[in-house]
Formats: C-alpha cells, sequence, structure tokens
C-alpha cells in the first residue's frame, strides 16, 4: 500500500505537523525584548501534549519545533521589521504558529505549500497561512537585508559560530534507530531494508552512503549514516512504528 508522505520536500508539512510543532516551541522558547517591543507567545511554558500519527511526524514536527527555535531572533526580527507583528489577527496563542510557519515558509524559498485532498484541515493554519502569504514579499526582501548585512549566504551563516560549530558536529554523527520487536522481527526489517536498496555493513566504521549496521551494545538498535535521515524517516517501516528514532 503506497502511503502519501507527511513532509512533502521543500513543498511544506499537513498541517498538524505545524500545530504540533507550535505546541512543542510554545513550551521551549523564551519571550525576548525587541527594541522595547516584546513578542508574545502566550500560555504556560508546560509539557506539550501531542496528537502524531507515527513516530515520523512526531520527528519532523519536533525538528521544525527546534529549527524556530534556533533562528527565532532572526525571524522575530523579521516579523517586526515587515509589520507582520503585531496584528489582531495574531493573539498571543498563535504567535508560536506563525513563527514555525514563517521558518518554514523561507526554507521552502516561499513557495506555495503543497495541499493534498486527504489532508484534514486546521483552522488556525488556513487562517495564519493567507495572512504571511500576503507579506511572502517583504519578507523575503527583509531576509535579504539580514543576510547582506551579515555578509551571509544563507541564514545558517547568520548563527553565532557557537552554534553553527555545534550543528556541524550533530550532523556528522550517526543516526541511531530502535526496532519495535513487538510489531516485526529483526530479520524482516533486514529484508524491508534490502528491498529498499541498503546494505548491512559490520561497524559504524563501514558506514557509507545506504548502509547500517547493529547496535554491537544493542541488537535491537541500528546505526545509519546522518545523511540518510530525511530518506529513513519517510519509510513504511517508520510510519508503522516498526522502526523509531532513538
Amino acid at each position: 500500500e503506497d502511503r502519501t508522505m507527511t513532509l512533502i520536500e521543500k513543498n511544506g508539512y499537513h498541517e498538524s505537523i505545524y500545530v504540533t510543532a507550535a505546541k512543542i516551541f510554545q513550551g521551549i522558547c523564551t519571550e525576548k525584548s525587541k527594541d522595547g517591543m516584546l513578542v508574545r507567545y502566550g500560555g504556560d511554558s508546560v509539557s506539550p501534549v501531542l496528537n502524531c500519527k507515527d513516530d515520523y511526524s512526531q520527528h519532523v514536527a519536533y525538528e521544525l519545533a527546534f529549527n524556530a527555535l534556533k533562528y527565532q531572533d532572526l525571524l522575530e526580527e523579521i516579523l517586526l521589521n515587515t509589520c507582520v507583528y503585531p496584528c489582531q489577527s495574531i493573539i498571543n496563542e498563535l504567535t508560536s504558529l506563525v513563527l514555525v510557519m514563517l521558518y518554514d515558509l523561507q526554507d521552502r524559498k516561499f513557495q506555495e505549500r503543497q495541499i493534498f485532498d486527504e489532508e484534514e484541515p486546521v483552522a488556525e493554519v488556513r487562517k495564519m497561512e493567507p495572512y504571511l502569504n500576503r507579506f511572502r514579499t517583504k519578507v523575503a526582501a527583509a531576509l535579504s537585508r539580514c543576510r547582506i548585512e551579515h555578509d551571509a549566504c544563507s541564514i545558517a551563516d547568520i548563527l553565532p559560530e557557537t552554534i553553527r560549530k555545534q550543528e556541524q558536529r550533530a550532523s556528522a554523527l550517526p543516526l541511531c534507530v530502535w526496532i519495535n520487536t513487538f510489531k516485526i522481527s529483526l530479520e524482516n526489517v533486514f529484508r524491508d531494508l534490502k528491498k529498499k536498496g541498503f546494505t548491512r555493513v559490520e561497524s559504524v566504521a563501514d558506514l557509507d552512503r545506504y548502509t547500517y549496521c547493529v547496535d554491537q551494545h544493542c541488537p535491537d538498535g541500528l546505526i545509519f549514516p546522518s545523511s540518510l535521515k530525511e530518506e529513513l524517516f519517510s519509510l513504511d517501516l517508520f510510519a508503522d512504528g516498526k522502526l523509531s528514532a532513538g
């Protein structure tokens, strides 16, 4: 059975992902004053109640939330400079949603989000999306000015050096996943991965491109090159809960 992917590469996320990411972001962000203007997020900073349909959806929601947090200062600056915020349409409880949607909007180069017929609409997303789209040109211009000001090729180059080094180290780490042996056997996982073009190797030192190895200390754990993250999380093995990220 073919599955519709939760993440449509560079064309946006399903609407439930934005809402989940906004809940995560609101629980971890800090309100900061920008030239006397405070961007308010509303609500209490408590652990969010997540309603993810699968591990893959949860993964991309967390990734979106933490990317928004990483660029919070820049995104808030753009919101204020372009007069997207404050606005009567954006109550405090929706600011987190606006921020994660703004990060995704610039990440897909301000292209329209692809919407699928089977996608359940979320009222808050349907309200904020056209509002942000109205400001796309201003936001893109403000982002370009920020890059020019910092002599940066991308927004990643605007991050402090300490964060950039942390990103580089994290991207080099292998990706660990766990096999849910209540749902699938190790042998069937190996068989399915082989069908998908993955080759099993002996150790982490042998990892290269479409390869993986079994964790030497945990037979239910598999290790993959970090470069395969997006492709791995799009597999049915993750969508069905047979594999999960470590």
